[in-house]
């Protein structure tokens, strides 16, 4: 016999569990299904752990920073497998978190994989029957693995959480951010990273002045960058890897990342039998409701390919258990987004980059700071904090901001809220500052850099 549910979710990520958590406590009978781990990927194998394991790669320089303020010489040691292991308990516990709290609203947990039989209909992998109203779908992304000879000797990002030893030598695979992240975490521990980019620059899609700055930063940490180059071959080599790249260069190497990209996770989901419409891609096509082309079928999150962020996929489903169940209807704001490389140094960024708003707007003005943090400046550090602001001389609105270095993301964070409430530079500008901060650089900046015509702005590519 069926169990009837008012809401099915598929996946426990962390779209599909707000999802779930909101449409219970307005009162609808739910289910939710997770094949996998509660918590999904941001929790379990993405954003949670590897934050964990870039705290881990900094605490060399701050020792180093110390020494500067009066504390004796640390002689520190680091061990990898310490960090795993305290890394995998603050995941179990988080995890536990998730299902109580699934609980706790009344949601019925099923531990399986679920499947489409017909539009309200599912089976799950114990062979149970789910009849539904509505269904959403929440499964995620899962790494790309790229098609070349000896690609089943390279990791993707879930196995790298995973390492039972630190590697010597790590080669990394594709320059956006998860590559990025990865690299200076290992950077930071003390391996060799070299990075193979397909293109000519690392983080395409970020504003390129910024980007070219953490690339400056990155080459000066001892992270080797191959532009132009891809992963042709990869071989054994006694206890390592030999990589041959398509530029011709060889790298021996202890592990490889593979890190090009993510894919909609829906091979299991028979779609077929539902006809929900997807993308030459696999991601599940909705419309701003998170709609599919079945009408009570609905998808949220990194499965829809649309921005593939955390917050975004929780925003999407609060918003569809709200209209299905609570009688509010609204939808996910996306118009201003923070996101966060978390490198070292760290990258911030708001709001529309320099190249974007001379794409959308006729006139514009960029307000750029570039200091040495007080934090190092007595241990002779000279890497530099960037800041930038992006501006539409016409309004005075402030479109962008950009950051390079320490708390970028805290500062780009409450940036996001002036940004989307359209504050204007002058409001910045008559904000009281607070000193001495890194922060009150963004209250500072009265001078705007001279530009180039939009045609005329070219990316500067600096090489390793």
């Amino acid at each position: 016999m069926a169990e009837i549910f008012d809401f099915f979710v598929i996946g426990a990520g962390s779209g599909g569990v707000r999802a779930a958590r909101i449409a219970a406590m307005h009162g609808a009978k739910v289910g939710i299904a997770e094949k996998s781990r509660f918590g999904g990927t941001c929790v379990i194998r993405g954003c949670v752990p590897k934050k964990l394991l870039v705290y881990a790669s900094r605490f060399a320089e701050d020792f180093e920073v110390a020494e500067s303020f009066g504390w004796g010489k640390v002689a520190a040691s680091f061990d990898w497998p310490t960090l795993i292991a305290n890394k995998n308990k603050e995941i179990a516990r988080l995890e536990g978190l998730y299902l109580e709290g699934l609980q706790k609203t009344g949601v019925t947990t099923f531990h399986e994989e679920a499947s489409f039989e017909n539009a309200t209909t599912l089976r799950l992998s114990s062979g149970k029957i789910i009849e539904a109203k509505h269904i959403l779908i929440a499964t995620g992304g899962k790494p790309s693995r790229a098609q070349f000879s000896g690609a089943e000797l390279a990791m993707v990002s879930d196995d790298i959480l995973e390492l039972k030893r630190q590697p010597k030598h790590l080669v990394v695979v594709g320059g956006g951010y998860i590559g990025i992240e990865f690299a200076c975490v290992f950077a930071g521990l003390g391996s060799k990273v070299s990075i193979i980019n397909r293109g000519a620059s690392i983080l395409r899609g970020f504003d390129s002045e910024t980007v070219q700055e953490l690339t400056a930063a990155l080459q000066k940490r001892g992270i080797f960058i191959h532009y132009h180059a891809e992963l042709k071959t990869l071989s054994r080599n006694g206890a390592g890897l030999r990589a041959e790249l398509t530029s011709g260069d060889i790298l021996e190497c202890d592990d490889v990342l593979l890190a090009t990209g993510r894919t909609a996770n829906t091979e299991t989901l028979h779609l077929d039998a539902v006809d929900v419409k997807t993308n030459d891609k696999g991601a599940i096509i909705v419309n701003e409701k998170s709609q599919t082309s079945i009408p009570n079928i609905y998808a949220v999150g990194d499965v829809t390919g649309h921005i593939a962020l955390t917050p975004v996929a929780i925003r999407e489903g609060h918003a569809l258990a709200d209209t299905l169940f609570g009688n509010k209807t609204w939808q996910a704001d996306l118009a201003t987004i923070p996101s966060a490389v978390f490198s070292t140094p760290e990258l911030g960024s708001v709001g529309l980059s320099e190249e974007q708003a001379h794409q959308r707007f006729k006139n514009i003005k960029i307000f750029c700071t570039r200091f040495r943090p007080m934090k190092t400046a007595m241990a002779q550090m000279h890497e530099k904090t960037f800041m930038k602001l992006v501006v539409d001389a016409d309004t005075d609105i402030v479109l962008g901001a950009h950051m390079i270095g320490e708390g970028a993301a805290e500062m780009v964070q409450l940036l996001a809220l002036p940004l989307r409430l359209k504050a204007k530079k002058a409001d910045f500008d008559a904000t009281m500052a607070l000193h001495p901060s890194s922060a009150e650089e963004w209250l500072t900046m009265r001078m705007p850099k001279a530009l180039l015509p939009a045609k005329d702005i070219k990316t500067e590519v600096r090489r390793s």
